[in-house]
């Protein structure tokens, strides 16, 4: 079994199209999305559309249930968000939004007699940093029952062993942190009882997206996120 586990888009649609391509050529058999699929990038609603079109398991992120209740609930309340995530919820079609409350904000899957838990943030909260060596992530790793727990919102992605458990972050696929503008997500590999792990890094058009950006008037900070990878 080869999955393939994908988030934080926000909005990137050209992004999200190019890391859909790689994995198809990948051979992946299955992908699953650990969501913010809104907020930040020029096309929330292409987004949701695609991931609802190709059929992709996908749980509830921050970013999206801050702009269902346009709240500063589940993100800082700074300068870009002000903007990002009003624009964000005016821009959602009913039918998007509707989708976005259906989703939960986690699941737990048995592949090959491994199970998995993909959250957003943490098992405790949707807006949980587990940065990589983290006390929290720590924490968290000696509470969980599963043998695998996927997560992303960091948007840095990383593999770390917990004794026989293991901790995988995928990244982002179309907003990075990672000081390069490429998107990232995680390939796992499940077979006879062992699972191995790849972060995949992709090129694609960034300059296409900042552009749409421009068009919409999207902040600029956003923007230059867009062309250089750090936030």
């Amino acid at each position: 079994m080869k999955l393939a586990a994908i988030s934080d888009i926000h909005g990137n649609l050209e992004a999200l199209k190019k890391a859909l391509s790689t994995i198809e050529d990948r051979k992946v058999d299955s992908i699953i999305c650990l969501g913010d699929l809104v907020g930040y990038g020029p096309f929330p609603n292409e987004v949701i559309e695609l991931i609802r079109k190709r059929n992709i398991l996908s749980i509830l992120g921050n970013y999206d249930a801050a702009v269902l209740e346009e709240k500063f609930n589940y993100i800082r309340d700074t300068e870009v968000n002000k903007f990002c995530m009003p624009w964000a919820a005016k821009e959602l079609k009913d039918e998007n939004r509707s989708y976005l409350r259906s989703l939960p904000k986690n699941i737990v899957l048995e592949f090959e007699g491994k199970n998995i838990r993909f959250v957003h943030g943490s098992t405790r909260k949707i807006n949980e940093y587990l940065l990589e060596g983290s006390k929290n992530a720590e924490e968290v790793m000696n509470e969980l029952k599963e043998d695998v727990l996927v997560c992303a919102h960091t948007h840095i992605p990383y593999a770390k062993n917990y004794g026989t458990k293991i901790i995988l972050n995928d990244g982002s696929i179309g907003k990075p942190k990672i000081g390069r503008p490429n998107g990232t997500y995680m390939e796992i590999y499940i077979s006879k009882g062992k699972v191995n792990t790849e972060i995949v890094e992709f090129e694609y058009d960034y300059e296409k997206t900042a552009s749409d950006m421009e068009k919409r008037n999207i902040h600029s900070a956003c923007i230059k996120n867009i062309r250089t990878g750090i936030e």
